[in-house]
């Protein structure tokens, strides 16, 4: 199966590029039937269907170190009580995937965003430190603490989907009554889950 990039990075994280996005689902693989992921979703139980056409990236854990001038990143985040925002988690994107959902948006998880786009001023100060996202639509100020997740995505195969993984998967409404339809999947990777 051919390993398709471009198509992970624009549907998972362009929020707003359509007036309905595909939902996101989260959860544990709890079995793998042929061409269906069964994950529970925190008691619930989604059925996904794997095309020729599902994008798969695994993850690696990164650092702050990992963070250069014009890396680009994604960052769910959070205001802090100082009203400003604060990252929860990081994820570094490979350079074939420069420009995925690119800009400031609102996020499914509570009262949080997503910004990607390239770092800059990026400060290091022990295990946390700030940086501002440089998107299209202008600048955002984040704050990076020793509790954000910083991950980078990788390549990935269905070698990654198995019993027990957590996963974040990108999900097409179903077709005629069948399962939905897997347009993308972020799989845990050697321990490494899916923080976003």
């Amino acid at each position: 199966m051919k390993i398709r990039l471009p198509l992970l990075s624009l549907v998972l994280f362009a929020g707003i590029a359509a007036a309905q996005p595909p939902p996101r689902v989260r959860g544990v693989i709890q079995a793998v039937e042929g061409q269906t992921v069964v994950v529970d979703t925190e008691g619930a139980v989604v059925r996904l269907t794997l095309t020729d056409m599902t994008g798969i990236n695994g993850l690696e854990k990164r650092t702050m170190a990992d963070i250069k001038d014009n890396t680009f990143v994604g960052a769910t985040a959070v205001k802090n009580r100082d009203g400003r925002w604060e990252a929860t988690e990081i994820h570094i994107f490979p350079e074939s995937m420069r420009g995925a959902g690119e800009g400031h948006y609102a996020w499914d998880l509570p009262e949080s965003t997503m910004t990607n786009g390239a770092a800059t001023g990026v400060i290091a100060k022990g295990r946390g430190g700030s940086m501002t996202v440089h998107h299209a639509g202008g600048d955002v100020e984040i704050d990076i603490t020793r509790r954000t997740e910083i991950v980078a995505l990788t390549m990935g195969t269905r070698a990654l989907l198995v019993p027990g993984a957590t996963i974040m998967a990108l999900a097409a409404p179903p077709q005629g009554g069948g399962n939905p339809s897997a347009i993308a999947i972020i799989a845990e990777t050697n321990g490494v889950k899916p923080p976003m």
